[in-house]
């Protein structure tokens, strides 16, 4: 079931076409990555779920209802260029900031207490914005986003400015969120970051969505039937269904070799032939990763492959 639909969106600015009839589908309670290189049109389709904007054609539907201003309490958006009030006081901005999603003073703040402690952020309440450092405003800006509890949070590079500790706090409680029941955009250029929390993902270029679906399954799409293995030994001739891409040799007896598997064949296959040659320290899928995937689709052209963490 879809929280958020997207359908047919065309938006053009002048001369220029942002996005070109895209339509994505936003399973409920997933992280969704919204991906494309700089200027493909994420920005625009995020403007338009968030009704900053209008589409010029197509709709938006957000659990099944023509998206309308009353969804925008359900929704929470951070930005990548983070909005705060710099003279106003963390706490007191906090509590404006909930009243407008709709929250009682009374409510926004029994809850800015519980994420004040679990950030350690207490002694920030009557600080003003602009005395923070910037990954210290952008934990204030966090807070803002989820603190009505959104049923959509749309997330637009959440990282940028962390440092790894911080980075991981944040991607603990957004795991936390959707563990909750919240439904996730996630835009990012940080790959690792699509791979580790992204369940869906949709990329777009050049105002065109050319790849979507769910994350394992377009890896396996990519997947080149390539096997990495270490070991000792010597590696002889291999029957015609195995393809020798490269062989090193990384110290004495000790070999690297990358081996292409035909249709006809398969892993079992391969390793009946290697045990009786080679002591097998690891055997290992050449599987792409989402950033040699995202190249690929933007360029057209492949790059150097990663082994995925499949080990015998």
């Amino acid at each position: 079931m879809s929280l958020l639909s997207a359908r047919h969106i065309t938006k053009r600015y002048a001369n220029h076409t942002a996005l070109n009839d895209v339509s994505i589908e936003i399973p409920k309670g997933s992280i969704f990555g919204l991906l494309g290189p700089n200027g493909a049109g994420k920005t625009s389709l995020i403007r338009i779920i968030t009704q900053i904007t209008a589409p010029d054609k197509g709709e938006v539907l957000f659990a099944g209802e023509k998206l309308s201003p009353a969804h925008i309490k359900r929704i929470g958006y951070l930005p990548e260029e983070r909005g705060l009030y710099k003279k106003m006081k963390v706490g007191e901005q906090l509590q404006y900031l909930a009243q407008l999603k709709g929250m009682t003073k009374r409510e926004a703040t029994d809850k800015l207490k519980q994420w004040f402690i679990k950030f350690d952020i207490k002694e920030w309440w009557n600080k003003n914005v602009e005395d923070l450092s910037k990954g210290m405003q952008q934990k204030v800006q966090f807070i803002a986003t989820v603190l009505h509890e959104p049923e959509l949070l749309i997330l637009d590079e959440p990282f940028t400015g962390f440092d790894p500790v911080n980075a991981n706090l944040i991607k603990d409680e957004i795991i936390q969120m959707k563990q909750n029941g919240c439904t996730i955009i996630f835009s990012t250029h940080r790959m690792e970051s699509v791979e580790e929390m992204c369940n869906y993902i949709a990329l777009i270029h050049q105002s065109q969505k050319i790849l979507d679906g769910a994350t394992k399954q377009i890896r396996r799409q990519y997947r080149t039937n390539t096997y990495v293995l270490e070991g000792e030994g010597s590696l002889g001739t291999l029957p015609p269904e195995f393809q020798l891409l490269d062989l090193q040799q990384l110290e004495e007896n000790h070999i690297k070799a990358s081996i292409k598997i035909s249709n006809e064949a398969s892993p079992n296959d391969l390793l009946q032939i290697l045990i009786p040659q080679i002591q097998i320290h690891s055997f290992i899928e050449n599987i792409p990763s989402m950033n040699d995937i995202f190249i690929r689709s933007v360029t057209g052209t492949g790059t150097t492959i990663e082994p995925s963490a499949i080990t015998v």
